[in-house]
């Protein structure tokens, strides 16, 4: 048996947009479409009782908007409380106007509210100029350059309003919804503080975006923070969840329900092992993460994937640098550029 064969998906059925449909007891599944080649974002609605909690909310479109109010006046009960895994604009989007319609209140870990909030109001390090800029000394072409400037604040047209206020969420705390008891897990890497939720009576986790059954999670490097090392938290972070037990039933962000975390979790590290062997192998010269960045993505890119594979490719190899197999130089002309050690 290959560890592909130990992945199963229970769930043939995809809901439609504006409709929920039953994944497990008191659990909901509800599909709302994304206006990007990811064209999709899984969105979970939970019993709570004589109410309803959410998990994400999709992206900020008015479609988005109708699909929700279709899902929510169909039932009797209101949204009362709104759990976000992560900052994205896919996740985060459309909070502040899902609280406002029933006055549900907004939970997430203080690290995605403020990451959020200094995405949207362009903080220094977290700016299009200064990501930009960041690419630029990494190698990344002048017409990728320009085109990631003329796109501008993307964040801003998937959030168009920041909550201003939340409910802040620590690894380990123990959320009662209805009659069940989740426990918030934090991983790392693909946001600064990403909460997912594991029921043990249910054996349900809500894995957000840290685990995704057929594509990886993206892992970038913020202008604001050059040397981390990203790709490192996160691989640590499917370390602590790899311990659930086999037959978890894995809510995914993208993709269908799955069973076997054990066996996704050694994909992904065999994924990100493979991908640094190729970066390293190129290193035997200096070279920039813009010069690598087909060797990690040989298909063609339009500008929102450039801006996920630049981030990415930079993570690469500050990790390699972090495991010592590179060292970083800088030219005579700005660029940063790595080269092996040995």
């Amino acid at each position: 048996m290959t560890i592909t064969d130990e992945i199963d998906y229970p769930i043939d059925t995809l809901p439609a947009p504006g409709t929920a449909a039953s994944v497990a007891p008191g659990i909901a599944w509800v599909r709302m479409p994304l206006p990007f080649a990811l064209d999709h974002i899984n969105l979970w609605l939970l019993d709570d009782g004589d109410a309803l909690t959410a998990v994400d909310t999709g992206f900020g479109l008015d479609p988005i908007k109708t699909h929700w109010s279709q899902i929510l006046d169909a039932d009797p009960r209101p949204l009362s409380r709104l759990i976000v895994t992560h900052c994205h604009p896919d996740h985060l989007g459309l909070a502040t106007w899902l609280c406002a319609r029933d006055g549900a209140s907004l939970h997430m870990t203080q690290g995605e509210f403020l990451g959020g909030h200094a995405l949207w109001h362009q903080q220094p390090g977290y700016s299009v100029i200064d990501m930009i800029e960041q690419f630029r000394r990494h190698g990344l072409d002048a017409a990728r350059l320009d085109a990631l400037a003329d796109r501008g604040n993307g964040y801003r047209r998937g959030v168009p309003e920041m909550p201003q206020h939340y409910h802040r969420l620590f690894a380990g705390d123990r959320l009662t919804v209805g009659a069940h008891e989740w426990e918030v897990i934090v991983g790392y890497g693909h946001a600064p503080e990403h909460a997912s939720l594991y029921c043990a009576a249910l054996g349900v986790l809500i894995s957000g975006d840290m685990l995704l059954p057929r594509i990886s999670t993206n892992i970038s490097v913020f202008a604001a923070t050059p040397d981390d090392d990203p790709l490192g938290w996160f691989l640590d972070s499917l370390h602590r969840i790899n311990h659930l037990p086999r037959n978890t039933l894995v809510l995914p962000s993208h993709g269908k329900p799955f069973r076997g975390i054990q066996a996704r979790v050694a994909q992904l590290v065999e994924h990100h092992r493979e991908r640094c062997a190729a970066l390293l192998a190129e290193c035997t010269t200096a070279r920039s993460a813009g010069e690598l960045l087909g060797t990690l993505f040989p298909r063609e890119l339009d500008t929102h994937q450039v801006m996920f594979a630049m981030g990415e490719a930079i993570a690469h190899m500050n990790h390699l640098v972090k495991q010592g197999v590179l060292r970083r130089v800088e030219g005579e002309d700005g660029t940063i550029r790595f080269i092996k050690t040995g």
